[in-house]
Protein backbone atom coordinates (compact mmCIF):
# COMPACT_ATOMS: atom_id res chain seq x y z
CA UNK A 1 0.00 0.00 0.00
CA UNK A 2 1.32 3.56 -0.61
CA UNK A 3 2.10 5.35 2.21
CA UNK A 4 0.90 8.56 0.72
CA UNK A 5 -2.64 7.17 1.62
CA UNK A 6 -2.04 6.62 5.29
CA UNK A 7 -3.39 10.73 6.58
CA UNK A 8 -6.45 10.16 4.43
CA UNK A 9 -7.01 6.12 5.57
CA UNK A 10 -6.62 7.45 9.35
CA UNK A 11 -8.63 10.48 9.27
CA UNK A 12 -11.67 8.89 7.51
CA UNK A 13 -11.76 6.30 9.38
CA UNK A 14 -11.68 8.52 12.39
CA UNK A 15 -14.48 10.29 10.54
CA UNK A 16 -16.73 7.45 10.50
CA UNK A 17 -16.23 6.57 13.91
CA UNK A 18 -16.83 10.02 15.33
CA UNK A 19 -19.91 10.14 12.91
CA UNK A 20 -21.01 6.38 13.78
CA UNK A 21 -20.00 5.46 17.28
CA UNK A 22 -19.39 2.11 19.01
CA UNK A 23 -21.20 1.13 21.29
CA UNK A 24 -20.23 -0.43 24.61
CA UNK A 25 -16.65 0.62 26.36
CA UNK A 26 -13.05 0.35 25.36
CA UNK A 27 -12.90 -2.81 23.35
CA UNK A 28 -16.07 -1.98 21.47
CA UNK A 29 -14.57 1.03 20.29
CA UNK A 30 -11.36 -0.37 19.28
CA UNK A 31 -13.32 -3.20 17.37
CA UNK A 32 -15.18 -0.49 15.53
CA UNK A 33 -12.12 1.69 14.57
CA UNK A 34 -10.56 -1.92 13.29
CA UNK A 35 -13.76 -2.50 10.90
CA UNK A 36 -13.29 1.24 10.15
CA UNK A 37 -9.88 1.01 9.15
CA UNK A 38 -10.85 -2.14 7.14
CA UNK A 39 -13.35 -0.35 5.09
CA UNK A 40 -11.00 2.50 4.41
CA UNK A 41 -8.24 0.87 3.49
CA UNK A 42 -10.16 -1.07 0.98
CA UNK A 43 -11.61 2.16 -0.18
CA UNK A 44 -8.68 3.77 -0.66
CA UNK A 45 -7.00 1.39 -2.13
CA UNK A 46 -9.75 1.36 -5.00
CA UNK A 47 -9.90 5.12 -5.56
CA UNK A 48 -6.21 5.77 -5.57
CA UNK A 49 -4.81 2.24 -6.87
CA UNK A 50 -1.47 3.75 -8.68
CA UNK A 51 1.47 5.08 -7.18
CA UNK A 52 0.88 8.01 -9.25
CA UNK A 53 -2.58 8.31 -7.92
CA UNK A 54 -1.22 8.39 -4.31
CA UNK A 55 1.19 11.19 -4.74
CA UNK A 56 -1.35 13.25 -6.44
CA UNK A 57 -3.79 12.86 -3.49
CA UNK A 58 -1.36 13.83 -1.02
CA UNK A 59 -0.03 16.96 -3.58
CA UNK A 60 -3.68 18.04 -3.87
CA UNK A 61 -5.39 17.05 -0.95
CA UNK A 62 -8.48 14.94 -0.33
CA UNK A 63 -10.94 17.53 -0.09
CA UNK A 64 -12.48 17.46 4.03
CA UNK A 65 -15.21 16.59 5.47
CA UNK A 66 -17.46 19.49 5.09
CA UNK A 67 -20.31 18.13 2.73
CA UNK A 68 -20.08 14.73 4.71
CA UNK A 69 -20.81 16.81 8.14
CA UNK A 70 -23.56 18.62 6.04
CA UNK A 71 -25.33 14.93 4.77
CA UNK A 72 -24.65 13.27 8.91
CA UNK A 73 -25.34 16.50 10.74
CA UNK A 74 -22.07 16.44 12.78
CA UNK A 75 -18.77 17.78 12.64
CA UNK A 76 -15.96 19.56 14.77
CA UNK A 77 -15.27 22.46 11.91
CA UNK A 78 -12.37 23.46 14.31
CA UNK A 79 -10.19 19.46 13.82
CA UNK A 80 -7.69 19.84 11.41
CA UNK A 81 -7.34 16.29 10.97
CA UNK A 82 -10.61 16.93 8.72
CA UNK A 83 -9.01 18.30 6.23
CA UNK A 84 -7.35 14.72 5.72
CA UNK A 85 -10.77 12.97 5.38
CA UNK A 86 -11.82 12.16 1.73
CA UNK A 87 -15.51 11.76 0.69
CA UNK A 88 -15.38 9.98 -1.98
CA UNK A 89 -12.90 7.44 0.25
CA UNK A 90 -15.98 7.73 2.98
CA UNK A 91 -18.79 7.35 1.00
CA UNK A 92 -17.34 3.94 -0.60
CA UNK A 93 -16.04 2.58 2.97
CA UNK A 94 -19.58 3.45 4.59
CA UNK A 95 -21.02 1.21 1.22
CA UNK A 96 -18.55 -1.62 1.93
CA UNK A 97 -19.96 -1.68 5.80
CA UNK A 98 -23.37 -1.80 4.62
CA UNK A 99 -23.17 -4.46 1.81
CA UNK A 100 -21.05 -7.53 2.58
CA UNK A 101 -21.38 -8.58 -1.01
CA UNK A 102 -19.78 -5.50 -2.27
CA UNK A 103 -17.01 -5.60 0.33
CA UNK A 104 -16.25 -9.14 -0.93
CA UNK A 105 -15.81 -7.83 -4.41
CA UNK A 106 -14.30 -4.97 -3.49
CA UNK A 107 -11.56 -7.19 -1.51
CA UNK A 108 -11.43 -9.44 -4.61
CA UNK A 109 -10.12 -6.41 -6.50
CA UNK A 110 -7.84 -5.65 -4.34
CA UNK A 111 -3.80 -7.05 -5.70
CA UNK A 112 -2.08 -8.90 -3.38
CA UNK A 113 -4.39 -9.28 -0.22
CA UNK A 114 -6.01 -11.73 1.20
CA UNK A 115 -9.71 -11.73 2.45
CA UNK A 116 -8.18 -13.20 5.35
CA UNK A 117 -6.15 -9.44 6.17
CA UNK A 118 -9.85 -7.52 6.22
CA UNK A 119 -11.79 -10.63 8.46
CA UNK A 120 -13.47 -7.58 10.21
CA UNK A 121 -15.05 -6.11 7.61
CA UNK A 122 -15.84 -9.64 5.56
CA UNK A 123 -16.99 -11.79 8.47
CA UNK A 124 -17.32 -9.71 11.76
CA UNK A 125 -18.46 -11.84 14.82
CA UNK A 126 -21.44 -11.17 16.96
CA UNK A 127 -19.35 -9.22 18.89
CA UNK A 128 -18.09 -7.08 15.69
CA UNK A 129 -21.42 -6.50 15.03
CA UNK A 130 -22.58 -5.31 18.28
CA UNK A 131 -19.47 -2.81 18.77
CA UNK A 132 -20.26 -1.73 15.19
CA UNK A 133 -23.98 -1.27 14.95
CA UNK A 134 -24.29 2.17 14.31
CA UNK A 135 -21.28 2.15 11.65
CA UNK A 136 -23.15 -1.01 9.84
CA UNK A 137 -26.63 -0.04 10.25
CA UNK A 138 -27.34 0.26 6.28
CA UNK A 139 -30.10 2.73 6.99
CA UNK A 140 -27.65 5.39 8.96
CA UNK A 141 -25.10 4.85 6.09
CA UNK A 142 -27.67 5.52 3.44
CA UNK A 143 -26.58 8.73 3.36
CA UNK A 144 -23.12 8.83 2.99
CA UNK A 145 -22.74 5.42 0.96
CA UNK A 146 -25.45 7.18 -1.77
CA UNK A 147 -22.98 10.19 -2.48
CA UNK A 148 -20.90 7.95 -4.79
CA UNK A 149 -22.52 4.66 -5.14
CA UNK A 150 -22.53 4.70 -8.93
CA UNK A 151 -18.80 5.24 -8.77
CA UNK A 152 -18.08 2.77 -6.51
CA UNK A 153 -20.59 -0.02 -8.44
CA UNK A 154 -18.98 1.09 -11.65
CA UNK A 155 -15.32 0.22 -9.76
CA UNK A 156 -16.21 -2.90 -8.69
CA UNK A 157 -17.98 -3.62 -12.26
CA UNK A 158 -21.13 -4.36 -10.72
CA UNK A 159 -25.03 -3.85 -10.81
CA UNK A 160 -25.29 -4.51 -7.32
CA UNK A 161 -27.80 -2.26 -5.80
CA UNK A 162 -27.54 -0.68 -1.73
CA UNK A 163 -28.97 -2.72 0.44
CA UNK A 164 -31.63 -1.14 2.36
Amino acid sequence: MHTDLFPVIAATAQWLTRSFPASGGALASALCEAQARQAVTVAARLRYPSATDAALLSLLGPGGAARLDDVTGGGDEGAAWRTWVDEVVASWAAGLLADPELARLAVGLLDGDTPAGFRRLLTPDATDRRAAALLRHPDLLLPVSALHHAALLARLGSDTTLVA
